[in-house]
């Protein structure tokens, strides 16, 4: 069973003093708020789990566009490999949908780091869509030194040594930024895959 304490007392304080309503209007509209924390929690949750489950990849954000067809935004990104690739957003007409497009178009033009997730397609239990559900900045062509280890050692299986040999093989710098084209070939390179 689930202890709502904290959430209820976050409401109360929220809601502030009783004052001048009566008590029980106070208590409803603690209780009201207190559910919809309740719900928001969850969907941090749910959200946090997504991003649990991402593969992350650095690439260059050319464009974003709205898909006729299902109101979705559409982001162009060219990754080091220079093979073109076009991932998802939800519909513009949710919340989360408008958000992300508008995040999308605030980078275009720019790396960012994509945190990515396959989303299956209606109609069909075969395939899959890819779907964005974060961007990170990436600026002018550099990632973060600790961003980078974190994602080396996430594509190590968690493997540390794995990722540091990986990094050492690949020649990144020790310190200050990381140029992401070179930190996309060590990438690749250590998941096996065609450079």
């Amino acid at each position: 069973m689930t202890d709502y304490t904290a959430l209820t007392a976050a409401a109360a304080h929220a809601v502030g003093p009783l004052n001048s309503t009566s008590e029980a209007v106070w208590l409803d509209r603690v209780r009201r708020l207190a559910v919809e924390l309740a719900f928001t929690a969850r969907q941090v949750q749910q959200d946090v789990e997504q991003l649990d489950a991402t593969r992350p990849f650095a690439a260059y954000l050319e464009k974003v566009e709205i898909e006729e067809s299902s109101h979705r935004g559409l982001l162009t990104l060219l990754p080091s490999s220079g093979v073109r690739e076009t991932i998802r957003t939800e519909q513009e007409t949710t919340l989360r949908g408008r958000d992300m497009i508008a995040r999308a178009r605030e980078l275009e033009g720019r790396w960012v780091l994509v945190y990515r997730y396959n989303e299956p397609m209606a109609g069909s239990k075969t395939h899959n869509v890819r779907m964005v559900a974060r961007l990170m900045d990436l600026g002018e062509g550099t990632l973060p030194q600790e961003v980078a280890r974190q994602v080396l050692i996430g594509d190590a299986g968690g493997n540390e040594q794995r990722a540091r040999q990986a990094w050492e093989a690949a020649g990144l710098p020790l310190t200050g930024p990381v140029p992401a084209p070179d930190f996309d070939r060590a990438r690749r390179k250590l998941r096996g895959e065609d450079l």
